[in-house]
């Protein structure tokens, strides 16, 4: 089993060394313009995850540009570029939402942005669409940032929504201040945590002989501990259930004040809904994304 991509070929590369030791391998294929950005930013995830905590990722080896060996008269414009990293064995079903509380909290406690920023040194993808990921010192200025160029994805594929621009300006404006800056308010910090960037439920496996939790597929940066578990918040995974959210926060709670938490996840799955919308065009994600906003600032309107 070598796992399924929407975006890339994949292969389990199987080898032996001189000295027959056996070692598999996972390869990732791209054959894109933008081929050499996408493996870059999954090596440098990738790199990142397994360097703070080496056991909750499979290692990385490299990426590059494939050789080709092209016969006389092919194609010789491919663009053909690769990601390698260790192969695993995994069991099927989903991941233990004890276990992977644990893994997971200590990634994101241990973690130590290396500019004490907001963000990442490289771009990533989250599937095939880019994310910005340019350091801020602010949380609100990054997710903001993030958001509308996510929302600008969407419009781009599906077009533009006349009522949805009047609703992301309300947000933009108004709503991302309110329930963000609180967190930072009256001497509040919030430390900047190395998160997965995509977790749902085909990017997190189980090995099938030691029931250790891996994650792989990363777009990775820097941010709120929240968002990485918002994305569990949305109904076209299969994480909304199952208790994960809950365990999470036995392990790494919620930042203050606690009392807005579920609105802050709100708002933070609907980068996700947004995502995954311009990925799979006419997709409902982008009406319950505008529903969501749409909720949110029917609540807190009254405060500005």
């Amino acid at each position: 089993m070598h796992g399924v991509s929407d975006w890339a070929s994949t292969a389990q590369l199987k080898t032996e060394t001189a000295n027959g030791q056996l070692k598999d391998y996972f390869l990732k294929i791209l054959d894109t313009e933008d081929a050499y950005d996408r493996v870059y930013g999954e090596y440098m995830s990738m790199a990142e995850i397994h360097k703070t905590l080496a056991s909750i990722a499979p290692k990385p080896y490299g990426y590059g540009k494939c050789h080709n060996q092209v016969k006389k008269g092919e194609d010789t414009t491919s663009n053909a570029h690769f990601f390698l990293c260790d192969f695993l064995q995994l069991a099927p079903g989903m991941p233990n939402p004890v276990r992977l509380a644990e893994t997971l909290a200590k990634l994101h406690m241990i973690s130590e942005s290396p500019t004490g920023k907001f963000g990442f040194h490289c771009t990533t993808f989250d599937g095939k669409l880019p994310l910005t990921t340019t350091w801020e010192s602010s949380w609100t200025a990054f997710f903001t940032r993030l958001i509308k160029d996510v929302y600008r994805l969407d419009t781009e594929v599906n077009g533009v929504w006349p009522e949805f621009d009047s609703i992301m300006e309300i947000t933009v404006e108004k709503l991302i201040p309110r329930l963000l800056d609180p967190l930072t308010a009256n001497g509040r910090t919030i430390k900047p945590s190395l998160i997965h960037g995509d977790l749902w439920e085909s990017n997190i496996g189980t090995d099938r002989y030691t029931g250790e939790i891996y994650i792989y597929d990363a777009c990775a940066y820097y941010a709120h501990h929240e968002k990485e578990i918002a994305i569990w918040r949305c109904e076209h995974h299969e994480m909304d259930k199952g208790g994960y959210i809950e365990e999470y926060l036995k392990k790494f709670p919620g930042s203050e004040p606690k009392g807005e938490f579920k609105d802050r996840g709100l708002l933070y799955s609907v980068e996700t809904l947004l995502m995954n919308s311009a990925h799979y065009p006419g997709s409902d994600t982008r009406k319950k994304a505008f529903n969501e906003l749409q909720w949110l600032i029917n609540k807190y309107q009254k405060d500005w």
